[in-house]
């Protein structure tokens, strides 16, 4: 596996904007960061308790601005609800709350502002990814692409069989429970799908290497997917 340096946000020559998303009966926060003639649009549905700023996501968000990428990173919950969600850790494996507010996001970009009319991409990491399918299933229009970092595509449920974005499912070779439902996954899947396992990564993707590897994967899928 090849090794790939991949900045922080903050350390490339574009910097992220802070925006704010309609999300229904709530407003989400956002870091929208934008390259010049951006290739596409990539919107992270973080996971597991995790938010904007993820600095696992940050890395990868990063690395793909660095690939010509614009990239939103979204609280996908409010500061209330992330408090609620520290105490009793429901709201991030409500899968069908979370799906909605990516599909606010996807809406945003796709029509307003500078992103309007670009691709778009999601990635998503663990209970983000599920989210981020069930988005792309109610999306079919908008979503080009999806990512899943060590996901839980199997919350996703009925929506698999509904995903028409190209899917690319990630897995640490060490994360047998997760790699095994991604592999059922997988078999739901009725889109243009691939299955990449990392070799000695644990969920986390924090052996050396590990997350490099996940951006890179992850940018040559969005290039090949988000052709205009």
């Amino acid at each position: 596996m090849g090794h790939l340096t991949i900045p922080l946000r903050g350390l490339t020559d574009t910097e992220p904007t802070a925006i704010e998303i309609p999300g229904g009966p709530v407003t989400l926060g956002g870091d929208l960061t934008m390259p010049v003639e951006a290739t596409g649009v990539v919107v992270f549905a973080h996971g597991s308790g995790s938010s904007r700023h993820s600095p696992r996501n940050q890395a990868v968000a990063g690395y793909l601005v660095e690939r010509g990428f614009a990239t939103l990173l979204l609280d996908l919950l409010t500061p209330n609800e992330e408090f609620e969600d520290k105490r009793t850790r429901a709201l991030r494996f409500d899968i069908p709350l979370l799906a909605r507010r990516v599909g606010f996001a996807v809406e945003h970009v796709a029509r307003q502002g500078e992103t309007a009319g670009r691709p778009i991409a999601l990635f998503g990491a663990s209970t983000g990814a599920s989210a981020a399918l069930v988005a792309a299933a109610e999306c079919p229009d908008d979503v080009a692409a999806v990512v899943s970092r060590g996901g839980r595509p199997d919350l996703a449920g009925d929506a698999l069989e509904r995903v028409r974005a190209a899917t690319l499912l990630i897995v640490g070779g060490e994360d047998d429970e997760v790699r095994r439902l991604n592999q059922q996954a997988l078999e739901r899947l009725a889109c243009t799908t691939e299955l990449k396992v990392i070799p000695g990564a644990t969920h986390l993707f924090e052996e050396p290497g590990a997350l490099e590897e996940v951006a890179r994967l992850a940018g040559d899928w969005f290039d090949r997917h988000l052709a205009r």
